[in-house]
């Protein structure tokens, strides 16, 4: 029987991760709806911790030691449009990397799961 690869491994591990965000990352800092999110944010540090938890939500090594979702867009007033840009820029970031339609819905049906944390409801 052979064992199935994770997304993670399927889309090249750590390395690759890191570079999907650093696109995704470029994508928001461009974008009205929610650069002003991050104004006043270390990117550097923001960068890390992303590629982490995208790593760990892909089932990566758990190397994701940030706030619950729920504590770390606590106080943000995000809505639904500010939710629905991220997965936007998300997906448009894996598809620069060549990464399948349905592994693209893989990780946006994730990202859904998280959305009433996210948004605070």
């Amino acid at each position: 029987m052979q064992e199935t690869q994770s997304l993670y491994e399927k889309l090249g591990g750590q390395e690759a991760i890191s570079a999907v965000v650093d696109n995704f990352y470029d994508r928001m800092m461009k974008d009205d709806t929610v650069n002003h999110f991050f104004k006043t944010t270390d990117m550097d540090k923001q960068r890390r911790h992303q590629a982490q938890f995208i790593s760990f939500a892909l089932g990566g090594p758990n190397q994701y030691s940030g706030k619950s979702m729920e504590k770390a867009h606590e106080g943000m007033n995000l809505q639904m449009a500010h939710f629905m840009a991220v997965a936007h820029h998300l997906s448009d970031a894996l598809r620069d990397f060549n990464v399948s339609e349905a592994d693209i819905d893989t990780v946006v049906n994730h990202l859904l799961t998280l959305k009433d944390d996210i948004l605070g409801k």
